[in-house]
This record gives structure tokens, sequence and C-alpha cells, in this order.
């Protein structure tokens, strides 16, 4: 591997460090903001930071281009809300894990390679071990934050696919800021039912620190890494999330995690790195 390769992959690991420890910050803050004006802010913020750059009223979107951007920005939403919740509940090394079932699935589901099912059943047999069924009677899970967890995966899928549908229809910035904003509106009202309406003012400085962690610095990382890295080497180090996730958790939130959720997490990261790689090799077919 070249120097300038080793800097992408450090910026990228990077981004995920980023991403992590912007969690396990947001975690922190639920006490303060509630889980829902947690998940708000940071994506009101982060949609003003992405507007701000991209400057969307300047680009002229079409009714259909709109449609899909609306949906894009819901599964977003819908996303960032319910993987917060899930880490209120459940280690957020797990969180992570569970919640990568979700571009699993859309990985799988547009192959039709056998290597591809054993991957699910890693993937199937990790997230059984990380299942509130106290398997093997060892400490389960909180049965509410698993599920949390999985539907935010599922939310996860719908943001892989129809993010790709907007951003074939406009400039990926444009679609980015945009959604962002439906993202924050589809937030809003669990905030305003849910959240601390009155939240204390020394708050709202971390909580766009959250922004800046979660959302603006990563991202622009992974573009980065992304335009000189190949698809194969990107998804497999992306893979590695669960496990840095494993790692803030445990720095910043003191998390612990019993012998079967670290093999379950494990698990789920072999099926992850192995979908990317048996789609490469389908790629050079």
């Amino acid at each position: 591997m070249s120097a300038t390769s080793i800097v992408y992959v450090l910026l990228l690991i990077l981004a995920m460090i980023s991403i992590q420890s912007g969690a396990a910050l947001a975690k922190s803050l639920f006490p303060l903001l509630g889980t829902p004006g947690t998940t708000f802010f940071r994506v009101t913020f982060s949609a003003l930071m992405l507007v701000l750059i991209w400057r969307p009223w300047k680009y002229k979107i079409g009714r259909e281009q709109l449609r899909l951007i609306a949906i894009y920005g819901m599964a977003l939403g819908g996303m960032n809300l319910l993987f917060y919740l899930s880490i209120e509940r459940i280690p957020l090394g797990v969180a992570v894990a569970l919640e990568f079932t979700g571009p699993l699935a859309v990985a799988v589901w547009h192959s039709r390679r056998w290597m591809d099912f054993v991957w699910v059943t890693f993937a199937c047999v990790g997230v059984f071990l990380l299942s509130p069924l106290n398997v093997f009677g060892l400490a389960h899970l909180d049965s509410l934050g698993v599920g949390y967890a999985l539907a935010a995966g599922a939310c996860w899928a719908f943001y892989i696919l129809f993010g790709q549908k907007a951003g074939q229809k406009v400039p990926l910035g444009i679609a980015t800021s945009v959604g962002m904003i439906f993202s924050a509106l589809t937030v809003l009202p669990f905030y305003l039912t849910l959240g601390n309406l009155n939240p204390p003012l020394q708050a709202l400085p971390w909580a766009f620190l959250v922004a800046i962690l979660s959302s603006a610095l990563p991202y622009s990382l992974e573009m980065l890494s992304l335009r000189r890295l190949s698809t194969r080497a990107f998804g497999t180090l992306m893979s590695m999330e669960p496990m840095i996730a494993v790692i803030s958790g445990w720095l910043f939130l003191h998390e612990g995690l019993a012998l079967q959720q670290g093999i379950a997490i494990l698990l789920i990261i072999i099926a992850s790195a192995g979908t990317v790689l048996s789609q490469h090799r389908l790629g050079n077919k």
C-alpha cells in the first residue's frame, strides 16, 4: 500500500472515530436534552451547516426529485432517532453492530452468490446472540433497545436505497442538505412531544459539537477517502465501525461487554466485511 493510500485509510478511520465519539457525547446529553431533543438538535445543526455550505436554494428541484429527497431525509431522521433511542438502553457497540444489519441486507438483496448467504448466516447468529433471550444463561439485553437498533438498521437500508436514487437525480450536496432538512422535520414532532422544551443553554454548544463530530467532519473525511480508496477497501474498513463503537463506549461511557456480546459483534463484522469482499469479486467477473 502506498503512503498516499495509508493517509486516506487513516482519514477514514478518523471519520469512524469521530462518528462514534459523537455518539458517545450525544448519549451524555440525553439527561439534559432528552433523546428526541438530542437527535433534533444534532440533525438541525447539521442541516444548517450543510445548507450554508451547499446553498440548495440556487438549484431548482422538481417534484419527483423532491419526493425522493424527502423519503431519503425521513429515513435519515428515523435512523438517527431510533439509533439514539437504542443506545439509551443498550451499549453503543452492540447498537452499531445491530444497525449494520440494514446495509448488510441491502448488499445481500442485490446479490445471488451463495457465499453471501453464508455471511447472512454469520449475521443472523450474531443478532441471535445479541437478542434479549438470555441465550446460554448469559446477561441479556434490553428488548426495546435491541428493537430500536434493528429498526434503525431498517431505516439505514431505506436511507441507502433512496439516497442513491436522489443522488442520481440531483447533485449529492443538494440532496444531502435538503434531505437533512426533512430529517429535522421528521424528528421535530417527537422533540415537541417527548423532548425537553426548555433545554439548558450550556448543553446546546455540546449538541453543536455532536453535529460536527457525527455529521460534518466524518462525512467530509469519508468523501475524501472514497475518492482515493477502492470500493472494496472502503467497505471493508467501514465494517470495522462496530469495533470502534465498542472501544468508544468503553473509553467514554465505561460500557463493558459480555463474552457472548463480543462474539456476536465479531460475527456481524465478519459478515459485513465478507459481503463487501464478495461483491468486489462479483464485480471483477
